[in-house]
């Protein structure tokens, strides 16, 4: 019965988390974002040109993003930190809303989850092997979407 009440109160909770939009067909969605992240996060991932995409992309906060790392058997290497995390069987990655760090962050880390899909496997070896191809793509369109200031002439 606790149990049940204890999922209940969860559902509550993370529903109105959870609004959800798909933009410019998109086959994903971002849920708990605000407006500006999930921009940057989709402009991010666009020009990475995953392989895989997932299906959901949740900005949690702590509280919720350690309960689903507990439930989802998260297995974080010794030395390392956890800020975001991709359950492979749902093809959903969740972000620590309490310790996002930035569009440069979010760029580098989450072309690391996309690994994890790409390779479909949760070795972190195999993930930051693809992850790679991300960022360097990510990079190049980057600095070739913005352009470059010119100095004054005089």
């Amino acid at each position: 019965m606790k149990l049940a009440i204890w999922l209940a109160l969860c559902f509550v909770l993370i529903v109105p988390a959870a609004r959800t939009q798909t933009l410019n067909g998109n086959s994903y969605t971002v849920q708990g974002a605000t407006p500006e992240r999930e921009a940057a996060l989709r402009r991010q991932i666009q020009m990475m040109q995953p392989a895989v995409l997932p299906y959901r992309i949740r900005f949690v906060p702590h509280w919720q993003y350690l309960y689903a790392a507990k439930i989802y058997h998260l297995h974080v290497p010794t030395g390392m930190g956890s800020k975001m995390f991709t359950h492979l069987a749902s093809r959903s990655i969740f972000i620590d809303e309490d310790l996002y760090l930035g569009e440069e962050w979010l760029g580098h880390w989450i072309a690391h989850e996309l690994g994890h899909l790409t390779t479909n496997s949760a070795r972190e070896e195999d993930a930051e092997r693809a992850a790679r191809e991300y960022r360097m793509r990510l990079k190049e369109r980057s600095r070739n979407a913005i352009p470059r200031s010119r100095e004054p002439t005089i």
